[in-house]
């Protein structure tokens, strides 16, 4: 199970249109170059899980998921590449607020009006970072496979590897939406939200048009993690969109400084989980605790109709950066 195969993304073109390379700095290039088909640090993972429970049975049916059935999910993204290019825009627009009469209350939300040059070079890159983060969880996806080929000695497609969906968040998409009852064209740009688009949205692909775009909303590495897909209420409440994670109850440092990396071993051991990381501040960092418990969340979002459960998902082995 993969991170949006989307409109503007795959089926006919495999990459976001509007991309604009000449809007990226060397400096991202120099850090993107060596690290497709790298996972990354932070929240980044790779998880094995089973499905031990299914809330839609249809929907299962469809997406091609059973009781018990084992899948990988990957998060991961545009990695330095898009770091950096955050990094650098943030730094610019920050000169832009004045120049545009913008008033922000954190220098983190400095923006520029969609349609001037700053937004459009903006637009260009990200559709630039979006681009590589596909790809680079595709380079994920394969090397997954091939450990899976190696481990059990038989081809991926045998043992049904399928991509379920491949979504893109933290993000900016242009959408059309209803406003007050007139439709508009919007700059949506979910940032700790993912897309949920209910089924018939013009915008899905032909695969998804019945059953609404999937969202895949990751827990901790001790918890679950969830299959929805979008509704037609969250187009007309959230703008399309859902939460993409449980999100946080405690600061990295905080995490460091509070969890016991040992106990926590032993403790994901005992659940029948296996945790590779290649450092124990990130472990700590990730700690279960350092999360809100993502089966509430997504029952607030199910219970308030931005999204609805398909099936749950609980790790077996996690693999961190």
């Amino acid at each position: 199970m993969g991170t949006e195969a989307d409109l503007e993304c795959t089926e006919e073109y495999g990459a976001i249109q509007g991309a604009d390379p000449q809007a990226v700095s060397d400096r991202a290039y120099e850090r993107g170059k060596a690290q497709s088909g790298t996972l990354g640090s932070g929240n980044h993972f790779i998880e094995v899980q089973v499905i031990d429970q299914l809330y839609d049975r249809g929907l299962c049916d469809e997406f091609g998921l059973d009781l018990g059935q084992i899948t990988v999910m990957i998060h991961s993204g545009s990695r330095g590449l898009g770091y950096q290019i955050c990094d650098e825009y943030v730094l610019s627009m920050i000169q832009c607020l004045k120049k545009y009469n913008i008033n922000v209350p954190d220098r983190q939300l400095a923006c520029a009006p969609v349609n001037s040059p700053e937004g459009k070079a903006y637009l260009g890159a990200m559709r630039c970072a979006a681009n590589y983060a596909w790809a680079n969880r595709q380079c994920l996806m394969h090397l997954t496979r091939e450990v899976f080929e190696r481990v059990f000695s038989m081809s991926w497609q045998k043992m049904g590897m399928e991509l379920v969906y491949d979504v893109a968040h933290n993000i900016a998409k242009i959408e059309k939406h209803i406003v007050n009852g007139k439709e508009m064209t919007l700059c949506v740009h979910r940032k700790g939200a993912t897309r949920a688009f209910g089924p018939g949205n013009p915008a899905l692909p032909a695969r998804y048009k019945k059953s609404g775009q999937p969202v895949i909303i990751p827990g901790d590495m001790g918890r679950n993690s969830y299959l929805l897909v979008g509704t037609q209420k969250a187009m007309e409440e959230t703008f399309g969109s859902t939460c993409h994670g449980a999100g946080r109850v405690m600061s990295r440092t905080a995490a460091v400084k509070s969890v016991n990396v040992n106990v926590l071993l032993k403790e994901l051991e005992s659940k029948g989980i296996i945790v590779k990381a290649s450092g124990r501040a990130t472990l700590a960092e990730e700690a279960p605790q350092a999360y809100k418990d993502v089966n509430d969340v997504v029952r607030v979002a199910h219970n308030a109709g931005i999204a609805k459960r398909v099936c749950r998902m609980k790790p077996l082995g996690v693999i961190k950066g």
